[in-house]
């Protein structure tokens, strides 16, 4: 189990540094976006290759750093549910959702995916629009993202098991949801009027 945790931390080192650097991309989109709407206002003049890449910007953070929200314990669950469960039955949900929903879900999407972007890649697929970009970057992304939370999924339930053994501490035991950080705005506000 040692020499899991270690593959696991490094995975996670990987996912934290790779999803840091690519949420930058938003700042990117939104300054294309912005410049894109002064150029149409202005000049009233576009271009489909700018528009195209603000959703390709969009699409690479969506789906690359997807694997830094599972691991920061960010992703979309049931909080009201799962915070009244005792803690054993919140571990044991987690492996189970993992291995046999998440990890499932991300294998058909890379068996489905990676033919999906081949196709495309093979063709050199070209944007429908004139002057779009080609679509076959874009596809890939689809099997990068799915292969980037594969592996991050196995590494959730590599630290879940040895969490649940006493191995480790839960990185997460002290972190609280968005909704208690919102209550706690909401009563802080509230006191100080």
């Amino acid at each position: 189990m040692t020499a899991l945790l270690k593959l696991s931390g490094r995975i996670d080192a990987f996912t934290r540094w790779t999803g840091k650097r690519l949420a930058w991309l938003i700042l990117v989109a939104v300054i294309i976006s912005a410049a894109n709407a002064i150029v149409r206002k202005a000049f009233d003049t576009s271009s489909n290759s700018w528009l195209e890449l603000q959703w390709v910007l969009f699409s690479i953070v969506f789906l690359l750093c997807s694997s830094w929200t599972l691991l920061d314990n960010e992703h979309i669950r049931i909080d009201i549910v799962n915070a009244m469960l005792p803690k054993p039955a919140r571990n044991i949900i987690d492996v189970i959702g993992h291995l046999f929903f998440l990890i499932p879900l991300t294998v058909v999407m890379l068996v489905t995916g990676v033919p999906f972007f081949l196709r495309s890649f093979q063709i050199n697929e070209q944007s429908g629009n004139a002057g779009g970009l080609p679509q076959w970057p874009a596809k890939s992304l689809v099997m990068i993202g799915f292969a980037l939370l594969l592996v991050q999924a196995i590494s959730e339930v590599i630290k879940r098991v040895a969490i649940m053994r006493g191995m480790i501490p839960d990185p997460h035991e002290s972190q609280i949801s968005a909704l208690e950080a919102e209550v706690e705005h909401l009563v802080e506000a509230i006191e100080k009027k």
